[in-house]
C-alpha cells in the first residue's frame, strides 16, 4: 500500500526565533524541499515568505521558489497557498494561482486558531475555485471540521467537477476537529469514496494523527508549519528532515511505502499547461 505524504515545511506563523530550522528564503525552502523529495515526498505544501519572515502573496516571490523546485524535484506535486489569513483581497490571494502550480490550497470556511482568525467567505471561496479551474490547477481541500467538509462537497458538485479531489483534514485545533477516534472516524466517513484525503495534526498532534493515518492506509500531511517539536515534552525542537524520516519509518513499519509524485500526477493532479516545463 502507498501513501501520499504532503510535505508542509514553511507555513505563515513559524520564525526562526521558535524554531531555526524554518526555512525562509526561497533558497532554503527550495533545498529542504529538494532534501525531502530525495527522501520520498509525494505533495509539497508551499507558502512564501518576506526577507523579514512576514508571509507573503507576493508571485514573484512563490516564482522562486516554484522555479528551483520544479529544477531540483522534477515530478514532485507542486502546492501553493491561496491563505487569506494575513490578505483579504482577492486579486492578491489568487496571485500564485497564475503560476499554475499542479495544486493551490483552498480553505472550505473562515476559522479561529487560538491567537488569529482566518476568513473565507464562501464568495471568495467559490471565486478562488474558479480561478483555479480557469488556469488547470487542482484544489487541495483543507477541513477543520466537518462544516468544511460539507461545503466542499457542495462546491464539487455544483463546479461538476469528477476526477478524484484531494482533502487534508487539519486536528488539533482549538475551535476545529479534535484528534479523537471519533472525530476522525466521522469526518473520514463524510469524504467521498474515490477521493483521496490525508490527515494532519496540529502541534503535538502531529505524530499521533500521522501514525493512525498510515495505519488507516490515508495520506500524511507532515512538517514545521504544523509541529516544531520533535517530542511530545518539547524538549528537542524538530527539523523538517527530522519529521519527514520518522514517517518513513513509520511506513516501514507498517509495511508500506509512500505514493510517488507521478502516481498521483498520472491521476489528473499534473498541471499539464506547465508541469515539467518551468515556470
Amino acid at each position: 500500500m502507498s501513501i501520499v505524504i504532503n510535505f508542509c515545511p514553511t507555513g505563515m506563523v513559524p520564525t526562526k526565533a521558535m524554531n531555526y530550522s524554518i526555512p525562509i528564503s526561497p533558497n532554503e525552502i527550495i533545498e529542504q524541499t529538494h532534501q525531502a523529495y530525495e527522501i520520498g515526498i509525494t505533495i509539497a505544501h508551499l507558502h512564501a515568505r518576506l526577507a523579514d519572515e512576514t508571509p507573503t502573496y507576493k508571485q514573484s516571490v512563490y516564482q522562486k521558489i516554484f522555479e528551483g523546485v520544479r529544477k531540483y524535484c522534477p515530478e514532485l506535486i507542486i502546492c501553493g497557498s491561496s491563505s487569506g489569513r494575513n490578505t483579504p483581497e482577492f486579486e492578491k490571494r489568487s496571485e500564485v494561482i497564475e503560476l499554475r502550480p499542479d495544486m493551490c490550497s483552498l480553505t472550505l470556511s473562515s476559522l479561529n486558531f487560538m491567537n488569529q482568525s482566518s476568513l473565507n467567505e464562501p464568495e471568495m471561496i467559490s471565486n478562488l475555485l474558479d480561478k483555479m479551474i480557469e488556469y488547470g490547477v487542482k484544489p487541495e481541500l483543507e477541513c477543520f471540521d466537518n462544516g468544511m467538509i460539507n461545503f466542499g462537497k457542495y462546491l464539487l458538485k455544483k463546479k461538476n467537477i469528477t476526477t478524484p479531489s484531494y482533502w487534508n483534514l487539519l486536528f488539533g485545533n482549538i475551535a476545529g476537529f479534535q484528534p479523537t477516534f471519533n472525530q476522525i472516524g466521522t469526518a473520514i466517513s463524510e469524504i467521498p469514496k474515490h477521493d483521496l484525503v490525508s490527515l494532519g495534526g496540529l502541534g503535538s498532534s502531529q505524530l499521533k494523527v500521522n501514525s493512525l493515518a498510515i495505519s488507516m492506509n490515508l495520506g500524511v500531511r507532515v512538517g514545521l508549519e504544523d509541529n516544531l517539536w520533535f517530542d511530545q515534552n518539547k524538549k528537542v525542537p524538530a527539523t523538517n528532515i527530522s519529521l519527514l524520516k520518522r514517517i518513513h519509518d513509520l511506513l516501514e513499519i507498517n509495511q508500506k511505502t509512500y505514493l510517488e509524485p507521478k502516481t498521483l500526477g498520472n491521476l489528473g493532479f499534473y498541471n499539464k499547461s506547465n508541469h515539467l516545463i518551468g515556470v
